[in-house]
């Protein structure tokens, strides 16, 4: 049974990095489900390594810092794939080339080229392919995080970025909405085992202390952010627009766990003076 009826759609998927990136994982959940992957990644190396995992797919390289290769990515799908029934937007980048500094002290050009790369593609995307999409029943989902009101250190200034992300899902919505009923959707997991976070430092101890902060006491598993991306594409979802569907296994209301702060108060750390 097509219960996701995604069997035979066709579906773009930007950012795909390696196995553990949230984007391939997304990938294979379409891919069972019968539908018709296309790929945008970002360099020539990326599609080399990209049709090792899928040969004979259809791999596009686009940098979205450059507006021309957009242009270039709309023609190219115009031409091989001239409807698309959704869109996975996982593209983010931050350069930390300068150590992690606090907030206040973040690099003006590194915070907008963070902005360019991890926010506004999908603007740029979306415009470009606003013809391309099924006016029916297309449907736009990106990556944000669980929630961008923690003020982690070592998070860096990503979640400002994020923000911005989540809110430009809603105002590509509304702004969709007057010519289509092109949904935009955001999919926020918790912290994940992938790549990029392993070369965030003490990344591994946070991910420990979500994990325990979870109802289950089991950190968020990637397939299962890529299931509710799968589930925000299908045309099951219709009624979800301008959301940020929250996958964390109920850490956001979990802090005050009494295991959690038996452990914090039997371990005091120093007091400042």
């Amino acid at each position: 049974m097509d219960f996701l009826q995604l069997a035979g759609k066709t579906v773009l998927v930007v950012g795909v990095a390696n196995r553990k990136s949230v984007a391939w994982h997304v990938s294979r959940v379409l891919l069972e489900a019968g539908a018709r992957v296309v790929f945008s990644v970002r360099s020539l190396a990326r599609k080399q390594q990209l049709e090792k995992l899928v040969p004979g797919a259809a791999i596009y390289v686009c940098d979205f810092e450059r507006p021309e290769e957009i242009e270039s990515l709309r023609a190219d799908l115009e031409r091989d794939h001239p409807q698309l029934h959704g869109v996975v937007h996982s593209l983010a980048f931050a350069d930390y080339s300068q150590g992690f500094l606090p907030f206040h002290q973040v690099p003006r050009q590194a915070f907008l080229q963070a902005v360019d790369i991890s926010c506004y593609s999908l603007i740029a995307l979306s415009n470009a392919l606003r013809d391309l999409l099924d006016r029916a029943q297309g449907s736009v989902v990106t990556i944000s995080i669980s929630t961008t009101r923690m003020a982690a250190e070592n998070y860096g200034y990503m979640a400002p970025i994020k923000a911005a992300l989540d809110s430009s899902v809603c105002f590509l919505a509304k702004s969709f909405s007057q010519f289509s009923k092109i949904r935009f959707n955001a999919v926020c997991p918790g912290l994940l085992k992938t790549s990029a976070s392993a070369g965030i430092p003490g990344y591994i101890d946070s991910y420990l202390h979500a994990e325990q902060a979870t109802l289950r006491k089991q950190a968020v598993q990637t397939e299962e952010v890529a299931n509710a991306v799968a589930f925000l594409l299908s045309p099951r979802s219709s009624g979800i627009n301008a959301q940020g569907l929250v996958i964390d296994a109920g850490m956001g209301i979990n802090y005050f766990d009494a295991e959690l702060v038996r452990r914090d108060r039997s371990n005091p750390g120093p007091n400042p003076s």
